[in-house]
């Protein structure tokens, strides 16, 4: 069985911070490390089969932790070396001098794969976080075959398997979040912000590739 960690990469510096701040009652820590030759900040978001996924972004520069707000209605991800404005939400980031080799990554494709589950609209992807006290999952988006799949990695029993829960976009999302509520029968919408009272909103996190961990030959075209 495969236990060496997967790497993914995300879109930028602001797609990571939202995936650590965002709507988290308590921001995520960020660990910054060597990559593939640069300096990276990462974050271990599951397991798959006792293998770790870990998704990053490349950084030019870093300091304590990572700043997360909005700024006139649209995020801002910034450096900072202290947490004086409460206005906003911190990462702290945290150095590692040398990674184990159980967390450096491997050269060989992982054999491991989530199974795909489509639904059939956003209302039904939205409908999964039902009953989260804490912020719900982050929504993943990424290309594949001219269109754009956006979806929750979800395992619904912790022995069997586990599953990417998507819809299929015929166009990239451009807005960070998705906005629903339960109070009606509309369908859920793309938002620059969480500002508007009475909603619920998830985090969608842009990846720069397609997710290489999913089973596309499980997927009808």
């Amino acid at each position: 069985m495969d236990k060496f960690p997967n790497y993914i990469r995300v879109t930028s510096p602001l797609e990571f911070t939202r995936l650590v701040c965002a709507l988290e009652r308590s921001p995520r820590v960020s660990f910054l490390h060597e990559h593939e030759g640069k300096k990276v900040l990462s974050v271990q978001m599951d397991m798959l089969k006792e293998s770790p996924v870990i998704y990053y972004t490349p950084v030019e520069s870093f300091d304590h932790y990572i700043s997360y707000g909005f700024r006139s209605g649209k995020e801002e991800s910034v450096m900072v070396n202290s947490t004086l404005d409460n206005s906003k939400l911190y990462s702290p980031i945290v150095k590692i001098k040398s990674l184990p080799r159980s967390l450096r990554p491997s050269t060989n494709s992982s054999s491991i794969k989530y199974q795909p589950l489509e639904f059939e609209d956003l209302g039904s992807l939205a409908k999964l976080s039902f009953g989260f006290e804490e912020a719900p999952f982050p929504l993943f988006s990424f290309p594949f075959n001219g269109k754009w799949l956006l979806g929750v990695f979800l395992n619904f029993n912790e022995d069997g398997d586990s599953f990417f829960c998507y819809v299929t976009l015929k166009e990239e999302p451009t807005k960070p979040f998705l906005k629903h509520t339960t109070t009606s029968g509309g369908q859920p919408v793309f938002v620059d912000n969480t500002s508007e009272h009475g909603y619920s909103y998830i985090k969608i996190v842009k990846l720069q590739e397609t997710h290489p961990l999913v089973n596309y030959d499980q997927i009808q075209s």
